[in-house]
């Protein structure tokens, strides 16, 4: 099981998802209040299990309703992956890999980590 690390930035709070090993799968954005955070959680614990998989490095790619998880590669050329919720928002970001079979397995560790994850403050 993973955990929703919830901590201050400069501007507000923002979460991380951690996996059981402590490493950030996915980040959110900077929440004006640790409630809109919470919701943020609540968003991807909800949304991720069940999102479609949107892969924009392809040709000719099919686009999948929300919500989904969008790969893409970066200005760097690093694959990355975005979590938008049925709304259209992005609620969670990954980092950049330089491979899409890492990329891919990021999500999947997201999808298996979101839903039954515990919430830590830090």
């Amino acid at each position: 099981m993973g955990t929703f690390v919830i901590s201050k930035a400069k501007s507000g709070p923002m979460f991380n998802l951690k996996a059981t090993n402590g490493q950030i799968i996915a980040s959110s954005q900077v929440y004006k209040s640790e409630k809109t955070c919470a919701a943020g959680i609540a968003s991807v614990q909800k949304n991720a299990p069940v999102a479609a998989l949107e892969n924009q490095t392809e040709k000719d790619f099919a686009v999948q309703k929300n919500p989904k998880f969008e790969v893409y590669k970066d200005k760097r050329g690093e694959f990355r992956f975005r979590l938008k919720a049925t709304n259209g928002q992005i609620i969670a970001v990954g980092e950049g890999y330089n491979k899409l079979d890492s990329c891919l397995a990021g999500i999947e560790s997201v999808r298996k980590n979101a839903a039954n994850s515990k919430v830590v403050k830090e």
